[in-house]
This record gives C-alpha cells, sequence and structure tokens, in this order.
C-alpha cells in the first residue's frame, strides 16, 4: 500500500463520480473512488431504480468498474454525497468492501481515516468459506 495517500484526489474522483447518478426519486447522489494496489483509481455512482430494492449503491458500481478494468485489491476508499461531504458506507457496502480489500485497506470516514477492520469488525469473508 502506499505509504501516503492523497484523500484530496480520492474524494475529487468520488465527486466526479457523483455526478454521474442517476437519482430520480430520491435525489440523493453519492459517489464514490478508490486506489487499487497497482495504483488505478476506480469509482461509481448510485443507480436508483423505481422498484427501490434494485437500487445500486455508489460502492457497487465501484466494484463492477474495478473488475471491469483488470481487478485487483482496494487499498484506499471515499465515499460522497450530493454536496461533496464524506459519507460512511451502509452495512450492505462495509461487506462489499471487505470482499474486494487489500490488507490494511483505509476509507476516509466521518471521523477521520480509518482502516477497513474498524469498519467492520469481525467480518465475515472469503476465508471463513475456506475448507
Amino acid at each position: 500500500m502506499p505509504n501516503a495517500v492523497d484523500w484530496e484526489a480520492l474524494t475529487k474522483a468520488a465527486r466526479q463520480a457523483m455526478e454521474q447518478a442517476y437519482v430520480p426519486y430520491s435525489r440523493y447522489p453519492v459517489g464514490a473512488a478508490a486506489l487499487t494496489e497497482d495504483g488505478r483509481v476506480v469509482s461509481g455512482c448510485n443507480v436508483e431504480n423505481a422498484s427501490y430494492g434494485l437500487t445500486l449503491c455508489a460502492e457497487c458500481s465501484l466494484v463492477s468498474q474495478l473488475q471491469m478494468t483488470g481487478g485487483g485489491r482496494l487499498v484506499a476508499f471515499s465515499c460522497v454525497d450530493g454536496e461533496g461531504n464524506v459519507l460512511m458506507p451502509c452495512g450492505r457496502c462495509r461487506q462489499l468492501l471487505y470482499e474486494f480489500r487489500a490488507p490494511h485497506m483505509q476509507l476516509l470516514t466521518v471521523s477521520g481515516v480509518k482502516t477497513m477492520d474498524e469498519v467492520l469488525p469481525d467480518a465475515f469473508g472469503p476465508e471463513n468459506l475456506s475448507q
């Protein structure tokens, strides 16, 4: 993992992703961006659906972009709302990010930079399925 994450640049990428959000129902755009182990920045935005349960969070589209651009592991993550304010991923999205994290992944949160293990302690993951 890089010694220093450029949180300002990562959050700027999340804000740019947020501009692409499709939110005709809630009018609550969200953007997310992450740095990969190989230095790429991947991003995503929320995409709503009239059937609310089918709405995709920004983290979902970010992980899709990660896979579509070569895969890898996430080392740093930032998420913002329509005003550009930092957001904490919901529990579902924390689990999604956990699956694709690098060891010691960091997240910019409303209370500062935290590790994935701090925001999702005692998580269930792929290692629990190994036989």
